[in-house]
């Protein structure tokens, strides 16, 4: 490194803050550190932001330098230092879009009559400070957490946001299988997935078991309802608004897993 331009070294060290500054925030977050407001909110979104930009603009500047004055060396780092920030800008408007693609966070595939948690989890929820469990009728715009949404959402039900948006998911069939080997199949399928904290009520016909994202420590509640003719599933996140999508797709992952165990589609 004696040889390395201090324009190099400063690029270098920008570079490798970057990604750190970010996982330390969302690691901080999974931990305990702080709050996932703060994780997500401040450190991310927020002062992120600034992070990205200051990062960017000194990279820029140091690429500027090392390409007017020969023998132009030493622009390759700067230049990554400013297509990272970039690439994050790109991204953060993916997740935006997707976000308004999946507005809210409570997907199940009974809209009419959504699986119920049972008491353990409804008091972990509670006092994890989770969000309430809507009821799926009600116009979003009557509830409290998306007081403010644009018009056009606002006047949809979260029947009506899952039906239009997540169309594809359906209940299981039970067909020739029995209950208790669905419960099984239940249980097993949220294991092989990493699903933690998996109940199984063979009684009440209901499996529970809870996700958790990598980075953040988000945690989702998944619950599975075993009737008599066919298996519903629902997957409520604990914090935030929308849910990216994640909801849905673990539900038709878990569905297709059971499926699989079943021996049914």
């Amino acid at each position: 490194m004696k040889n390395v331009s201090w324009k190099t070294k400063l690029a270098l060290a920008l570079v490798v803050f970057l990604p750190l500054y970010f996982a330390v925030a969302a690691l901080g977050t999974k931990f305990g550190l702080w709050s996932w407001q703060t994780g997500l909110g401040t450190l991310t979104a927020g002062a992120g932001i600034w992070v990205m930009g200051i990062v960017g603009v000194v990279c820029l500047i140091l690429l500027i330098m090392a390409l007017i004055k020969k023998p132009r060396k030493g622009w390759l780092v700067p230049a990554i230092g400013v297509a990272l920030p970039l690439g994050a800008v790109v991204m953060l408007g993916s997740v935006q879009t997707t976000a308004s693609e999946n507005p809210i966070h409570d997907v199940a595939t009974d809209t009419s009559n959504p699986p119920s948690f049972s008491l353990e989890t409804l008091s972990a929820r509670e006092a994890f400070g989770a969000n309430a469990l809507n009821d799926y009728q009600t116009p979003l715009g009557e509830l409290e957490q998306y007081k403010g949404s644009p018009p056009e959402l606002a006047i949809k039900s979260h029947a009506q946001i899952i039906n239009d948006t997540y169309a594809t998911l359906s209940p299981l069939p039970l067909a020739g299988a029995s209950k208790s080997d669905a419960v099984a199949a239940v249980a097993a399928a949220m294991g092989n997935m990493g699903l933690t904290d998996i109940r199984s009520d063979a009684e009440a016909g209901r499996v529970e078991g809870v996700a958790e994202t990598f980075w953040f420590g988000f945690k989702d509640d998944v619950v599975a309802r075993i009737g008599e003719n066919q298996i519903d599933f629902r997957s409520v996140s604990r914090v935030g608004r929308s849910d990216l999508g994640a909801n849905a797709k673990r539900i038709a992952e878990l569905r297709e897993r059971v499926a699989g165990q079943i021996g049914q589609r």
